[in-house]
């Protein structure tokens, strides 16, 4: 995709949406360049781009002639997004903020928080209050709107453990709906707004549950290691996202760097039948039974079996650290990227008989 045509600057055409008391307005913008809008670094570039701050104005937005065929792109951190050209529609940027605590008992504290915060720092917030339940989920990029759509988890903890319910705007309605942890339907990076729901709702406010007195999980990959390494023989909700933003920073790049959106592939989960014929080829392959008889396999794992971990193709490339992680050298294209992406799946399929799925959402 060239940008031909498309000024640097994004050209504001002076669409304004007034409320009567003459203190509400919005911007929408044309003809936006999107690269600093995801972390893969790739350019592109949408017809319309308009920032949300408040309920009020998505709703606003929902309801304007102008804007209700358009096909509606919802951005938090871009983080999970993989752009591949123009974008013939309008992106809505959500940047609705505030951390609220909504109510507490003697075991737990309730916490509503706007979809636009930081998702790390949400984290970091809730250490701060002396609060536990998502520290082991630190470092995870992006914002707390988007963590519940694909059930965001790490290092043995995920987020439907700590979710009470979320409120979400219906996009061809513009009501205000209310989602408890039932009605998302969450699985493994799973939920109701990636499969029946997709592209009905927009996430505004999402309401988490969490632990007044801490509950320790350092059972999961190398955060025990690394408590040791650094001698740590009281344990805290600090001290444990530490060591987990430790492990992160060591393995995975950071995107102001070079440019990626972490994991690129779930991780296969498998019947044991399957897991079974594997495990007879390949003594070694690492696993992780499930709670239901599956067997979840590391795709990074698989991945790097395959000879892909560190290779480079064009102006992309697996990184030589994780080979979970697709990156952009630098002038990638998203096509470049689902190109070597589609290259990856089917050598995985030749070698292991496995298939393995994005996790990024290709725009």
């Amino acid at each position: 995709m060239t940008n031909q045509g498309i000024s640097h600057y994004p050209t504001i055409f002076a669409t304004f949406i007034q409320k009567t008391d003459a203190h509400y307005r919005m911007q929408v913008q044309e003809n936006v360049s999107l690269k600093p809008y995801n972390s893969f670094g790739i350019e592109a570039d949408a017809k319309y781009f308009a920032e949300v701050t408040s309920v009020a104005d998505l709703q606003k937005l929902l309801k304007d002639s102008r804007y209700l065929d358009a096909t509606k792109l919802i951005l938090g951190g871009g983080s999970n997004v993989l752009m591949t050209g123009h974008f013939d529609g309008i992106v809505i940027k959500m940047n609705i903020k505030g951390i609220e605590e909504i109510r507490k008992d003697e075991a737990h504290t309730w916490l509503r928080i706007g979809a636009g915060e930081n998702w790390h720092q949400f984290v970091l917030n809730t250490i701060d209050r002396g609060l536990s339940g998502v520290e082991n989920l630190s470092l995870i990029p992006g914002t707390v709107g988007a963590a519940p759509m694909q059930n965001i988890g790490a290092y043995g903890v995920e987020l439907c453990e700590v979710f009470e319910k979320l409120e979400a705007v219906e996009i061809s309605s513009g009501k205000v709906e209310h989602f408890d942890h039932d009605t998302c339907h969450f699985g493994y990076r799973e939920s109701i707004f990636k499969k029946e729901l997709k592209g009905r709702h927009i996430i505004t406010h999402v309401t988490l549950r969490l632990n007044n007195q801490p509950s320790f999980n350092t059972s999961y990959g190398a955060i025990k290691q690394v408590l040791e390494e650094r001698n740590i023989t009281e344990l805290s909700t600090r001290a444990i996202s530490d060591a987990v933003i430790h492990i992160r920073q060591s393995k995975l790049p950071d995107p102001r760097v070079i440019g990626n959106a972490g994991s690129f592939f779930k991780n296969p989960v498998i019947s044991i039948e399957e897991f079974n014929r594997l495990q007879a080829a390949f003594p070694e392959v690492p696993h992780y039974p499930q709670s239901d008889g599956t067997i979840k396999v590391p795709a990074g794992w698989l991945i790097e079996q395959a000879g892909w971990k560190g290779k480079r193709v064009g102006h992309t490339g697996v990184h030589d650290r994780q080979a979970l992680v697709l990156v952009n050298h630098g002038g990638a294209q998203g096509h470049e990227v689902v190109e070597l992406a589609k290259s990856i799946q089917a050598s995985v399929k030749e070698k292991f008989g496995i298939g393995i799925r994005p996790e990024v959402n290709i725009i």
